[in-house]
This record gives C-alpha cells, sequence and structure tokens, in this order.
C-alpha cells in the first residue's frame, strides 16, 4: 500500500512541476510523462502481489474533512482494474511525448497536470474504502478528463463535445450523490466496511440499485447512457481517447460490483437485469459503429458494444449464482473479467493506431484516407491485429474472453426451467449477432483505410510515425497476440476477483477454473502448431520462389482505362446494404444531388448518421427543463434582501426538518 502511495505521490508533483514550467515544451513533457511512467512501474509492485496472493490490505489515516477518513484499501477486485490502468497510463505517457510534439509549452505544461491528476484519480477511485473519497476522487477524474478533452479548445466542435461530457459525468455524480447518502444514513457511516457489515435494508434495494446503475452506468457507457463516448472520444487527443475508453470506462463497471455488496438484491434480478443492458449496449453499439464514416467516433461506439459483452458475461455470472452453478459463475465472471482486460487493450492499439493516422494524414475520417498500409506498414500491421482481436478471433486475446462466455451460454441453456435457459440462450445470439456486425465493422474500418489508392494528397504524402508511436502500438499487438496464447495463467488471475464477488469457497473456484484453464491451454497449444504450420509454408513458398521472376499486373477493372480512388468502396458505401436494413434505427440523412441532362457534369450524394439516442431522449428532455426553468426566472430579480430570505427560509425548512420527532 506504502508503495502505491509513494506512486501517487510521484505523479501529482510530476504534475505540479510540469504545469510551472511554461516556458519549455520539452521540460513540462519530460517531467510529466517520466514522473507518470516511474509511478505507474512502481505501483504495479503491490499490485501484482495482490493479484497473484489474493491478500487485502488497508490503510486508514486521520482527516480534517468532514464525514471523510483517508481510508484506502487493495484487494482483488481493486488490484484487478489497476492492472491495465498503470499499465496503459504508461503507454499512453509515452505516446504524448511525440503526439503533442507541436503544440504550444503552456498548452503542453497544461496538459501534463491534468493527465497526471487524471490517472492518480483513478488509481483513488480504486483505492478508497470511504464514499466521501470515493466520490472526491471521481469528480477529480471526471474534472481532470474534462480538460484533457478540451485540449484545443478553440475549436467549437471540442467546445461542444466537452460540455455534453461534463454534464454527462455530473449528472452520473448526482446519482452517486444520492447513492451514497442513503447508504450511509442507512449504516450512520460513510465506510465501505460498515456499508459491508450493515447493509442497506431489502425495502431500499431497488432504489439503491437504479442509482448505481444510473450513476456508474453513464461513465460505463451503457445504452442509452452513453451519449458522452461518440462526441467526447473523437475530440480528445488519441492517447486520452485510449485511457478513457480502454480504462475510464470500467471504473462505472468496478463500482456496480463494489456497490453491490452493500445492499441485498436476488441473483436472479441482477443476471436478468446485467443481460438486458448488456444485449441493448453490445446490439446498438455495433449498429451505431457501422454507420460511422469518423474513425474515432467508429471506435467510441465499438466500446458501447464492448461494454455490453462485458454484461452480458457479468449477467450469466448472477445467473449462475442464482442456481448455484459454479460452472456457470467462474464462466461468466471471467470471460467477463478476461474480456475487459482484453478491451483495454485492443482498444487502446486502436485509438492508438488512430492518433498514428490522424498524425500522418491530419484526419481521422475514412472517406479521405485509403491506400495506407504501403505507406505505414508497422501501423497497418499493429492496426490489423487489433481489429482482429476486436472481432473476436483466434488466436488473439479478443478470442477468449468471448469464447468463455459463449460457453457460459451454452452450459446456461442446458439448464433445466426457463427463468436461466432462455437469458442464456438470449445471450448466445446476442453475442452471435454482436459479432457478425463487429467483423463488418472492422473490415470496413480496415480495408477503407489501408488498401486500395490514397484518396487524397495528404493520403499520397502520409510516411510511417516516429519510432515511440510505433513502439507503443507494437508493444500492444504483441500483447494482444501474447493474451491469446498465456489465457490460461491470466485466467487464473480471475479466480480470487471471483471468490471476492460471490464469496464462494476459493478451492471450489480454482478446481473449476483449473479445467477451463485446461481447455485453454489446449486452444493455445492448438493456435501456436496451426501458426508454426503457416510460417513453415510461407518459407517454403519463399524458398521455392527465390532466383524466380516474378510479375504482377492490376486486376481486372472491366476494361476502364484507368482506375482512379473516386472507383472505389467509400466507408458508407461498403456498409450501405446493412445499414439500410437498420434504417429505422439509424435514422441516417441523405441529401443527393443527382445528375441532370445527357452528359451530366457533376452528382453527389451525402449521408449522415444522427446521434440517434442524443437526439431522440436527451435533447428533448433538456429542451424541457429548459422551458420549466425559464419559468422560474421570475426569483432572479437582483434583489439582494429577497436571496438572504430565500437562505434564511432555506435554512428555517431544514432545521424544522432536522428537529421533527
Amino acid at each position: 500500500m506504502w508503495l502505491l502511495l509513494a506512486a501517487l505521490t510521484i505523479m501529482l508533483l510530476g504534475g505540479i512541476l510540469a504545469a510551472l514550467w511554461v516556458r519549455s515544451a520539452t521540460a513540462a513533457k519530460f517531467i510529466g510523462s517520466g514522473s507518470l511512467v516511474l509511478a505507474c512501474a512502481l505501483g504495479l509492485i503491490p499490485v501484482a502481489h495482490a493479484l497473484l496472493t489474493g491478500s487485502v490490505e488497508n490503510l486508514a489515516l486521520p482527516w480534517a474533512l468532514p464525514f471523510a477518513v483517508f481510508s484506502l484499501g487493495l484487494d482483488p477486485l481493486s488490484a484487478f482494474f489497476l492492472l491495465p490502468l498503470l499499465v496503459l497510463s504508461a503507454l499512453a505517457a509515452i505516446f504524448g511525448q511525440t503526439y503533442l510534439r507541436e503544440f504550444s509549452a503552456p498548452k503542453l505544461a497544461g496538459h501534463a497536470f491534468f493527465l497526471n491528476f487524471f490517472v492518480a484519480a483513478m488509481i483513488l477511485v480504486l483505492l478508497a474504502r470511504n464514499g466521501m473519497l470515493f466520490l472526491m476522487s471521481w469528480e477529480i477524474m471526471s474534472l481532470a478528463s474534462f480538460f484533457l478533452v478540451t485540449l484545443e479548445h478553440e475549436k467549437p466542435a471540442i467546445q461542444t463535445a466537452g460540455w455534453i461530457y461534463l454534464v454527462a459525468a455530473h449528472l452520473g455524480v448526482a446519482c452517486l450523490l444520492a447513492l451514497f447518502l442513503l447508504l450511509g444514513k442507512s449504516s450512520g457511516s460513510l465506510e465501505f466496511s460498515q456499508w459491508l457489515a450493515h447493509p442497506a435494508p431489502a425495502a431500499l434495494a431497488g432504489v439503491l440499485f437504479t442509482l448505481a446503475l444510473l450513476g456508474f452506468g453513464t461513465k460505463a457507457g451503457f445504452v442509452p447512457l452513453h451519449v458522452w463516448l461518440p462526441v467526447a472520444h473523437p475530440a480528445a487527443p488519441s492517447h486520452v481517447s485510449a485511457l478513457m475508453s480502454g480504462v475510464m470506462i470500467k471504473l462505472g463497471l468496478y463500482g456496480l460490483l463494489r456497490v453491490l455488496g452493500f445492499f441485498s438484491l436476488p441473483p436472479l434480478t441482477l443476471g436478468w437485469t446485467f443481460i438486458a443492458v448488456g444485449l441493448l449496449s453490445g446490439i446498438s453499439g455495433a449498429v451505431m459503429a457501422l454507420a460511422q464514416r469518423d474513425l474515432k467516433r467508429l471506435l467510441a461506439y465499438s466500446s458501447v458494444e464492448n461494454i455490453g459483452i462485458i454484461a452480458l458475461g457479468l449477467g450469466l455470472g448472477f445467473l449462475g449464482q442464482a442456481s448455484s452453478s459454479l460452472t456457470l459463475v467462474v464462466l461468466g465472471f471471467g470471460g467477463a473479467l478476461f474480456h475487459l482486460l482484453n478491451h483495454a487493450v485492443f482498444k487502446s492499439l486502436l485509438f492508438l493506431g488512430a492518433g498514428s493516422l490522424a498524425h500522418a494524414t491530419g484526419t481521422t475520417d475514412m472517406e479521405q484516407m485509403g491506400g495506407l498500409l504501403k505507406k505505414m506498414p508497422w501501423t497497418g500491421s499493429a492496426f490489423f491485429i487489433g481489429a482482429l482481436a476486436a472481432c473476436g478471433l483466434p488466436p488473439l486475446s479478443g478470442f477468449v474472453g468471448e469464447f468463455l462466455i459463449v460457453l457460459g451460454a451454452l452450459h446456461g441453456g442446458s439448464a433445466p426451467g426457463a427463468v436461466q435457459a432462455v437469458p442464456a440462450w438470449a445471450v448466445l445470439a446476442g453475442l452471435i449477432f454482436i459479432g457478425a456486425l463487429a467483423g463488418v465493422v472492422f473490415t470496413k474500418a480496415f480495408g477503407i483505410i489501408f488498401l486500395g489508392q490514397a484518396r487524397r494528397k495528404e493520403s499520397e504524402q502520409a510516411h510511417e510515425a516516429e519510432r515511440p508511436l510505433t513502439l507503443v502500438l507494437a508493444v500492444l499487438a504483441l500483447a494482444c497476440l501474447g493474451m491469446g496464447f498465456a489465457s490460461s495463467w491470466i485466467f487464473s488471475l480471475t479466480v480470487p476477483v471471483i471468490a471476492q464477488l460471490t464469496h464462494a469457497a476459493a478451492p471450489l473456484l480454482q478446481n473449476e477454473a483449473a479445467e477451463i484453464g485446461t481447455l485453454l491451454r489446449t486452444l493455445a497449444l492448438a493456435f501456436g502448431t496451426l501458426l508454426g504450420l503457416t510460417a513453415v509454408l510461407f518459407g517454403l513458398r519463399h524458398a521455392l520462389l527465390r532466383g524466380r521472376e516474378q510479375a504482377s499486373a492490376n486486376t481486372w477493372d472491366c476494361g476502364a482505362a484507368q482506375v482512379t480512388p473516386r472507383m472505389q468502396y467509400t466507408a458508407s458505401s461498403y456498409v450501405q446494404p446493412l445499414t439500410s436494413l437498420f434504417r429505422f434505427f439509424l435514422r441516417t440523412r441523405k441529401q443527393q444531388e443527382a445528375p441532370r441532362g445527357l452528359f451530366p457534369a457533376d452528382a453527389a450524394l451525402r449521408t449522415e448518421t444522427p446521434p440517434v439516442f442524443y437526439e431522440l431522449i436527451f435533447v428533448p428532455l433538456f429542451q424541457r427543463v429548459a422551458w420549466a426553468l425559464s419559468k422560474m426566472r421570475w426569483l432572479q430579480h437582483g434583489r439582494v434582501q429577497l436571496y438572504v430570505l430565500y437562505i434564511a427560509l432555506a435554512l428555517a425548512g431544514l432545521l424544522t426538518w432536522k428537529l421533527r420527532p
């Protein structure tokens, strides 16, 4: 624990020193990122110990703030979420060093300050064992990430994205504040240990769970609370987007799992709820990703999809608890936790890859790219590996988590009784549908960006990113591959977390996990053998063709005199059959200029897919709220004496309520 406190101290001091160094961009970047990398490396030591041994550490220090104790704890659940946080934060800091090279020194100093405080706040969220400390850390995390998203605040689109994100974050905080106040009133304390020892009454369980689902679900990106993701992620620098998508949204899941122990709710209810939320988020996210032409917005919707997949695994785990099926518990929770790590790695890889592309071409609009694999082979290869992992294809890490959830769904579907079987089969059908859509989404992304011909001058002149950027991409790409082959060992790290969540006997869980681990080792061996044979065949082909004349020619072009970039599929036309199929949901708008005359000079077709839930739910809601509040403007009249009267009346009302018998 003391090593984590030392890491936090280094991180915060590094951020403050970087903010003071506003005259030298190089010094600000070096101090900020260097302190962050050092702190993350130091913090990994106690985190690895907690994961490998299942140990629990607690620390409570006096604090002068009312209702607050500086109460920290490190257990397997916190350590599991800290692992990707520390690793990815260090890589993001290294990536940001080069990515932000062209920004001014004051901006870089501010960015380094907020990045260090953002990571420190996320660490404190995972360590906090006091309600007030948790909320303070959560608020610092939200505010720091707001300033990171709005780094280029002079652009109107980024200003809008920042405010949408800030409003969404604080609506979630309002729900969490109500949740923690109710838990504190029920137990007479804001300490998590007291909430665990004295759970809230059963009558309050439904209200508490609803508040937790709204508060934490907003940060996690559950549909329809996800509206901030597709606007904030494209606005933020790519390494910040990687941290927000790869790590921060997972803290919403962490918060849900942490607070579920503070009140009693039937596991069957939890199972059905998580599965319903997972199906809605997974399918909606995949469908919305289909229609995107901005790469970072596509990846943001893909994150919504993957959060839905993780929720499906958690739902199966709770169904296993309800039916006393240890196999379903291990497959459901284990698959969800494994996929959580998978998504953290491959989505960070894809967002950083998008950053490299933007750095080289000046855009994230896929319609403006094309043919970049020849210009950026290392970035293209890394992005290809990330896309394969996102599609859940073996032998990459993305396959394992989804494979475990599929096994859990098959096991649950074979159980007697429709109460468990029906949602399990729904999970299986949902995963098949989501997987198919994800395949289309990422074949579109990779094919349009990296294959074919360049669609504009900037793409023709693109070049491979600088070495620090490609090294970070290479590390994450190797991690996607390595996690697939080391899946058995990584899966064993989930056992202490499952034991903590379910209070099941560790030996029984370990026996069940050992059988699943044997299956994963067999799969890894089979995939390794297949890759080895493939390498041998490629080597044999290379040897046979050595010294022989080889010729290449263009593919048949239907007799065209010259193939031009305009003849290629665009990102929109590639998925047009599917977007037409889901037009009732996507509500795509079209602007068409049809060709006229015998020899038309030009024609055009423009499509735009709006954020459906934002336009249908939140815009009308806030318009009604604004209308209602406008009717109360008479209260704001500028007379100070009446404002004082308002305060006096409010205090009198509070005292009356407090002193009532």
